[in-house]
C-alpha cells in the first residue's frame, strides 16, 4: 500500500532507474550490431594497415547523434510518461467487484506462538502455544474504507461516510486515480498496492469498512 503523497517521489526514482536500463539495453544492441567475424577470407589485394574505432566512441557518437536530433530527449520523455501514468493511475487490485450482496464477518486476529520468546540470557519470556490478540494491548486507531474511485457512487458513499464518520477513517482505494482524488478532497488517500490488504481481510467487494468490535475485526461489505 502507497501513500498518494509519496507516488510522486517513488515514480522519480523508478524512472530514473528506467532511463539507467535504457542505456544499457541501447549499449547491448550496439555491441550486437558490430558482429565479430573470425574466418580468414586470405588476401584478395593490396592490404593497408586497419584503423578501428573504439566502441565507446562509436557509443558516444551514437548519443551525441540522437541528442541533436532530439530522438534521446524524447525517448525520455516517453518513458516519463509512462512510469508517471502508472502513478497517476495505479492498475486496479484484481477480483473486487461493486457490492452486489451486502455481508458481514468478523475476523479473529489471536495468533499462537509456535515457539518459545527468549531473552538474551535464554530465559523463557513466552512458552510455545501462548496465544496473543493485539486488541488486549491496541485499539485500531482508524477504521480502514475501501472503495473503487471509477465508480462514482462508491465516491459520493466515501464522502458522506467521512463526514459522519465519528472516529477516524483510512480511506484505501482499490481502483481509480489516487492523486486526483487527493487534490479534489485535499486529503491523504491511500491505495492498496497488489491487494494485500484486501487479501489479508478477505475482501472481495466494494466499497468495504474493515473496523474493531471487541477483540475482533470487523469487515462490512456495504451494497449501494
Amino acid at each position: 500500500m502507497l501513500l498518494a503523497s509519496e507516488l510522486r517521489g517513488a515514480a522519480c526514482k523508478h524512472y530514473r532507474m528506467v532511463i539507467r536500463s535504457s542505456f544499457a539495453l541501447l549499449f547491448l544492441i550496439l555491441t550486437i550490431s558490430f558482429p565479430l567475424r573470425a574466418e580468414d577470407q586470405g588476401s584478395l589485394g593490396p592490404t593497408y594497415e586497419i584503423i578501428e574505432r573504439d566502441l565507446i566512441e562509436v557509443i558516444q557518437d551514437k548519443f551525441r547523434r540522437m541528442d541533436k536530433s532530439g530522438e534521446l530527449s524524447e525517448m525520455q520523455e516517453d518513458y516519463k510518461r509512462q512510469v508517471i501514468g502508472a502513478v497517476e493511475r495505479p492498475k486496479a487490485v484484481r477480483g473486487i467487484r461493486a457490492t452486489e450482496t451486502a455481508r458481514t464477518f468478523y475476523i479473529d486476529p489471536t495468533w499462537t506462538l509456535d515457539r518459545n520468546v527468549v531473552d538474551e540470557k535464554g530465559r523463557v519470556l513466552f512458552p510455545a502455544g501462548t496465544t496473543v490478540n493485539p486488541f488486549d494491548y491496541e485499539k485500531l486507531s482508524k477504521s480502514l474504507l475501501f472503495l473503487d474511485a471509477r465508480d462514482k457512487g462508491q465516491v459520493e458513499f466515501a464522502k458522506r461516510f467521512l463526514a459522519s464518520a465519528k472516529g477516524l477513517v483510512k480511506p484505501i482505494l482499490v481502483g481509480g486515480e489516487p492523486l486526483k482524488l487527493m487534490r479534489e478532497w485535499k486529503r491523504e488517500i491511500f491505495y492498496d498496492q497488489g491487494g494485500a490488504l484486501t487479501r489479508r481481510f478477505s475482501i472481495t467487494q466494494s466499497p468495504a469498512v474493515v473496523s474493531q468490535e471487541g477483540k475482533r475485526l470487523r469487515v462490512d461489505e456495504i451494497r449501494l
